[in-house]
């Protein structure tokens, strides 16, 4: 399936912005790790994200040398759509499905979330 959610916006930056979502708010240093991409690849997309509006920057408190990114409203709403047509697509792909494959898919689906969750520390 070939995602065209928002034409503006490439895979790239829909995982960074789902990424300070998830784990923001985040410098563009911790964006970077989290997505295992280079600092000035983030600062990139963030400039990208930041100009449409999606994410807003803050003074890091700690460091005015940095900034703290966030979801914006915009940046959360467009992300619960994406992901309503997503789980919408998917739902409609698995209702056949057999309760042996639907049970093997949720236990694939643990086993992701845990591996992610140790590879985001």
């Amino acid at each position: 399936m070939r995602q065209e959610a928002n034409p503006e916006l490439g895979p790239a930056s829909l995982s960074a912005l789902a990424s300070i979502d998830r784990h923001g708010p985040l410098t563009p240093s911790e964006l970077a790790k989290a997505e295992h991409i280079q600092r000035p690849t983030a600062t990139r997309l963030l400039a990208g994200l930041s100009d449409k509006g999606l994410v807003t920057r803050a003074a890091d408190p700690t460091d005015g040398r940095c900034s703290i990114v966030s979801t914006t409203p915009e940046g959360k709403a467009m992300l619960k759509h994406l992901r309503g047509r997503k789980n919408a697509y998917l739902a409609k792909r698995m209702k056949d499905l057999s309760d042996d494959d639907v049970a093997a898919l949720e236990r694939a689906a643990e086993i992701l979330e845990r591996v992610l969750e140790e590879d985001s520390r």
